[in-house]
């Protein structure tokens, strides 16, 4: 069974590109977010404000597009991605 999430797709003012994951993201689900990941050109927001769960399969897809990516992350995740390192890699808010 695979966990609820919900991508979505935009861009900001300057051309940036923007994800948008609402839900949970783990093995069931990751392959989606890293499908989009890879479609998203250049650098990229992955705004996770709205992610309740994520678990080290989501973290690995994180990885190979640390340098391009700027994260947006709630208080629930913050301790995740710190201790993941991946908050050394990425621009963060």
């Amino acid at each position: 069974m695979t966990t609820p999430l919900t991508l979505t797709a935009s861009r900001r003012p300057d051309g940036t590109s923007v994800l948008t994951a609402v839900g949970e993201i783990d093995m069931s689900n990751c392959l989606s977010l890293a499908a989009a990941l890879d479609d998203a050109p250049g650098p990229l927001v992955l705004d996770l404000s709205d992610v309740e769960y994520l678990d080290s399969a989501g973290l690995s897809v994180l990885f190979p597009h640390a340098e391009r990516l700027e994260l947006i992350a709630g208080p629930l995740l913050e301790p995740v991605l710190t201790i993941s390192g991946l908050t050394d890699l990425t621009t963060h808010h």
